[in-house]
């Protein structure tokens, strides 16, 4: 009873003098980043950043609010870390079957360009899986880690769409398309493809694999007859990936930690650091919980991962895929 009271007089307190507590019960990413030193006490610093779900240029939207997706999340992580002169090495913690083409490779392109303005060494650690889009974004790495059990690969792009034609005959049920030109309605759900069509798709396709094929072979040195195999677009278990040349060896994280070091030619006492949006009791390396604040919620209305992704070209082992 006398807790009570003594709520009721602060609240009756703050509307009396006027005062308005900031109560954010559910956060959108807007809050500043934070940086927060894990371990080490060292003069210079190594970033963690997690990569983690699939990757998306778009934000999340629900109920009960929005969040920054996937792509705004890391860049704004790396143009914070580019502005930090102590920052020596950065590890990327990737746990991710992949995304959207150019989500995957705007964060590729992201990578690419941190690396040539700070200097700083970048060592990917693979966790659960690392595929598709997932391993396009590890290539600029100088070294990357396995977890020994991860699943990457997948070395591919697949587009999908729904298609309801077979559906839509048996019900009885048409769409009418009035168009300007023959191929208007490529990919549309509700009638197949043309052979014409899925030439224009196949090619389509080809030019985003060999983007992503180029890049194999500009970033990891491996032969010609392990990339015929890979470019099957095969998964590989850690060890499989190892012995096919897309992973230099396998690891744990602070195993990741102390190679990121190695290379940098830095103390192994250096500060390891990562950037969140809200302060965690008894944070760890391993939460991956760094886009926003996490509030009891109310009402949990999130489906999305019911739904196939969207309709588009895309680096990513759908399996796996949110």
């Amino acid at each position: 009873m006398k807790k009570t009271l003594w709520i009721i007089f602060i609240l009756t307190s703050f509307v009396f003098c006027g005062c308005q507590p900031k109560v954010n019960l559910f956060p959108d990413g807007t809050d500043p980043l934070l940086e927060k030193v894990q371990q080490g006490d060292g003069a210079d610093k190594i970033l963690v950043i997690s990569i983690d779900g699939t990757i998306s240029a778009q934000g999340k939207r629900s109920l009960l609010g929005s969040s920054p997706s996937l792509v705004q999340e890391i860049s704004s992580r790396l143009k914070k870390a580019a502005e930090d002169k102590e920052i020596k090495a950065l590890v990327l913690k990737v746990n991710s079957p992949g995304g959207g083409v150019t989500a995957s490779d705007i964060l590729y392109n992201e990578i690419v360009r941190f690396k040539e303005k700070t200097k700083a060494k970048v060592v990917v650690s693979m966790m659960d899986v690392a595929a598709s889009g997932g391993y396009y974004v590890s290539l600029p790495a100088d070294h990357i880690m396995a977890h020994p059990t991860t699943l990457t690969g997948s070395i591919g792009v697949i587009f999908i769409r729904p298609k309801v034609d077979g559906l839509m005959e048996k019900i009885g049920v048409s769409v009418e398309v009035s168009k300007s030109g023959r191929n208007k309605d490529m990919g549309f759900p509700f009638k197949p493809d043309t052979p014409e069509q899925k030439k224009i798709i196949d090619s389509i396709i080809n030019d985003y694999a060999e983007r992503f094929h180029e890049l194999v072979k500009k970033h990891r040195s491996i032969s010609a007859d392990k990339l015929n195999t890979i470019f099957t677009a095969q998964v590989f278990s850690a060890e499989g990936a190892r012995k096919a040349g897309l992973v230099d060896s396998l690891g744990y994280l602070p195993d990741a930690i102390d190679k990121a070091c190695e290379l940098a030619g830095i103390a192994k006492d250096s500060r390891v650091i990562t950037y969140k949006r809200k302060s965690y009791p008894d944070d760890t390396l391993y939460n991956s919980a760094s886009s926003q604040g996490i509030s009891p919620a109310l009402i949990n209305i999130d489906a999305g991962y019911l739904m196939p992704p969207k309709t588009g070209f895309h680096y990513l082992w759908l399996p796996a895929a949110e």
